[in-house]
């Protein structure tokens, strides 16, 4: 190999050890954005629930929330009027029953599940709406005990008396959900239910992903977790993405912010780190 070929060898190998650091080096859940006239801000990636196990507010996390003058998360679940929401939005209304959006067979599943797991059947949630019947299965689903990012940020902004935001109410929320069919989003509870071992490894999968603070991957796997569905995919993250970022803007001026929400959706190209970027902000990945 002659002098020449050596040396483009090594600057492609340099170029090409030097991208892949680079990647590896973008895995953060944390970001730190600036410039463009706000204040400079954080966002933190949350897993909404994940095995106390696998639960790590890291330093660096704190040191963001420490540095920052308000906690925006992406419901303030603080606020009176949320409990409101939650009751005018999470049962079916004109007298409708969920049991009606089913066949025989599956509200029995649905009823000895909640029965073995809850000791109340579906009695109890016959005029919930599926989305309701979801967040229940969901705390149940999992032997382990279960934490919360959020009620932990929620717990730390009321000690230090920082004030909480949302970027969405929860009646924006469900109406994401909403745009489905009930029996659709019943399909998806039997699914859980009747293959507990996929389940449990999807979950796995995107806390480890979470785990590991890579992003990009862990937003390719939610295509995994909502079954290929294009368009919740962008119902769910892409479109309130969009709607978040004049929001962050809004928020940003006025304050320093720590903002909280939910790891899928800091990934992809509509992604919340790089709208951010499109809008004109600096934003970069912080380290442990």
């Amino acid at each position: 190999m002659n002098t020449i070929t050596k040396y483009v060898t090594a600057l492609a190998m340099s170029l090409i050890m030097t991208a892949v650091c680079a990647q590896e080096q973008s895995h953060s859940n944390l970001w730190k954005i600036e410039g463009n006239g706000i204040k400079t801000s954080y966002v933190f990636g949350t897993m909404h629930i994940i095995p106390q196990n696998k639960f790590n507010l890291k330093d660096k996390v704190k040191d963001a929330f420490e540095a920052s003058e308000q906690i925006v998360l992406e419901i303030d679940v603080a606020d009176p009027q949320f409990t409101q929401d939650v009751m005018a939005n999470s049962y079916l209304k004109n007298g409708k029953q969920l049991k009606s959006f089913m066949d025989d067979s599956e509200y029995e599943l649905l009823d000895k599940y909640l029965k073995e797991k809850t000791g109340t059947g579906m009695t109890a949630y016959n005029n919930a709406k599926p989305l309701l019947l979801m967040s229940v299965i969901l705390m149940v689903s999992s032997d382990e005990p279960m934490a919360s990012f959020e009620m932990t940020l929620m717990k730390m902004a009321k000690a230090s008396k920082k004030e909480i935001e949302g970027l969405e109410t929860y009646a924006s929320q469900v109406a994401v959900f909403d745009s489905e069919s009930y029996e659709t989003q019943i399909d998806d509870l039997i699914e859980m239910i009747a293959n507990p071992e996929e389940t449990k490894n999807i979950y796995s999968k995107m806390a480890e992903l979470y785990t590991a603070e890579d992003i990009d991957t862990l937003y390719d796997y939610m295509d995994v977790f909502m079954d290929h569905d294009v368009a919740m995919m962008k119902k769910i993250l892409d479109d309130r993405n969009h709607e978040w970022i004049p929001k962050i803007t809004k928020f940003s001026k006025a304050h320093s912010v720590f903002y909280g929400v939910g790891a899928g959706h800091l990934g992809g190209d509509q992604g919340v780190i790089n709208l951010l970027k499109k809008a004109g902000y600096t934003v970069t990945p912080v380290f442990d």
